[in-house]
């Protein structure tokens, strides 16, 4: 038998503890590396999504997306065709909307404000899938693609607004324009006073401090009680040196509207005086030194000083005869309105939607905006009436008036000033 001495032992337990260090020691190396496996692999994940996510974000950034729409609002002179037209879409496709737009009775007369909205579907070769017309303030018409796509399904919505008349009046402390956005007055009905008025009255010499205005127009809201829009003016009146200028809104023909002073005169003339709004006479007609050619010449029209960009309106019915470069008068544009009258524009920055030579204008539609091209030193409208082939004096021009109401008609129109006047009575005695 062999007896252990102390020193084996002690070799004994020497390796014993050498061998468990070992295992221990190769164990935690074995977890401590599939730890790191474990955190590089989710540091490689978390890179390859951060990579990913840049990659979609680089080739998605750029892309359109599928549907977009577009809003439009109808001018005077407008018609569905030249809207329709205007689309960039293919021929087929506009025959087929301005055929769907011409079956409606509701659409049966294009009025100035009507608003437009098209739904295009950029995958889809036929691009517009849906496209609302307003046919009034209360209601629209929603016209959809059927799922054939040869035809538009159309649809009437009624709208949720409330309609109430709102009567404003105030004395002209500055301007017209800064005394109605004072009264809480939108600016489109200004404008729309404006232009009412701009066959009669020039706003930069016959508007005095102190003269005053009344005005009864229609105002939309929601259910809120918010003001959503605005629609026709009713009555109009502007007082001048103590001189009343009122103006009454009347239906004389089935969606012919146009508006009489109390006498029923209409008060749209062949020309309007001023074809601007919020502009300076800055150079009037006759002889003056020119601005940059030096030298005493006559000055053959009238110029008004304005911010570039501000609109320039037709100032009578006509035909465009020239829409481009007139040498030193810039960009301009040329009317035709009759045998007699022609008008000229000149110096404006650009021109109005859809102005060209040989298209139909209507007094008051855009035809341009003020600029400074051509021999100009600053920007301003220059401005010029032909009568019989001479140039004349616009600010002196005397022009007929338009429609005079007779007979029944003349009935018939004194029956609804009436109604207009207990109105404006009942409103007046209604203010807070």
């Amino acid at each position: 038998m062999r007896y252990f001495t102390k020193n084996t032992l002690k070799e004994y337990s020497i390796f014993f503890w050498t061998i468990l260090v070992s295992i221990l020691a190769i164990l935690i190396f074995i977890i401590y590396t599939q730890n790191k496996e474990e955190q590089t692999v989710k540091l490689f994940e978390s890179l390859e999504n951060v990579y990913l996510k840049k990659t979609i974000q680089e080739i998605t950034k750029n892309l359109d997306p599928r549907f977009t729409s577009i809003s439009y609002i109808s001018k005077s002179g407008d018609t569905y065709e030249n809207i329709v037209n205007d689309l960039k879409i293919d021929k087929k496709e506009k025959k087929l909307i301005l055929n769907s737009i011409l079956k409606e009775k509701d659409l049966k007369t294009l009025r100035t404000n009507q608003k437009f909205i098209f739904k295009f579907d950029n995958l889809s070769n036929q691009k517009i899938v849906k496209f609302v017309i307003e046919t009034d303030k209360k209601n629209d018409l929603i016209f959809i693609k059927d799922k054939s796509k040869s035809k538009f399904i159309s649809k009437k919505i009624k709208k949720n607004f409330k309609k109430k008349l709102v009567y404003k009046e105030t004395i002209i402390k500055s301007s017209l324009y800064n005394s109605a956005i004072d009264l809480g007055i939108k600016p489109n009905v200004i404008l729309e006073f404006a232009r009412l008025y701009g066959f009669q009255v020039d706003f930069q010499r016959d508007i005095w401090k102190n003269d005053s205005f009344q005005i009864i127009y229609e105002e939309y809201t929601n259910e809120n009680n918010k003001i959503v829009d605005t629609g026709e003016i009713i009555f109009a009146n502007l007082n001048l040196q103590d001189k009343d200028l009122q103006l009454y809104k009347y239906e004389y023909e089935e969606d012919k509207v146009d508006y009489f002073d109390e006498n029923g005169k209409s008060i749209k003339k062949t020309l309007m005086k001023t074809p601007i709004n919020g502009a300076r006479l800055s150079s009037s007609y006759g002889k003056r030194k020119h601005p940059i050619l030096g030298y005493t010449k006559m000055h053959l029209g009238t110029d008004f000083a304005a911010p570039t960009g501000t609109p320039i309106m037709a100032s009578g019915d006509g035909k465009v005869i020239k829409a481009g470069w007139c040498g030193g008068g810039g960009n301009c544009v040329k009317i035709k309105h009759n045998s007699m009258y022609q008008t000229v524009y000149a110096h404006m920055s650009k021109f109005g939607r859809g102005i060209k030579k040989g298209v139909r204008v209507n007094q008051g539609q855009i035809i341009g905006y003020v600029g400074s091209t051509g021999l100009s030193t600053g920007p301003h409208l220059h401005y010029e009436v032909i009568k019989n082939g001479k140039k004349i004096n616009s600010q002196k021009l005397k022009l007929p008036s338009g429609k005079i109401l007779k007979g029944e008609e003349r009935k018939k129109f004194e029956v609804d000033k009436i109604k207009i006047d207990v109105l404006k009575s009942n409103l007046i005695a209604n203010i807070d």
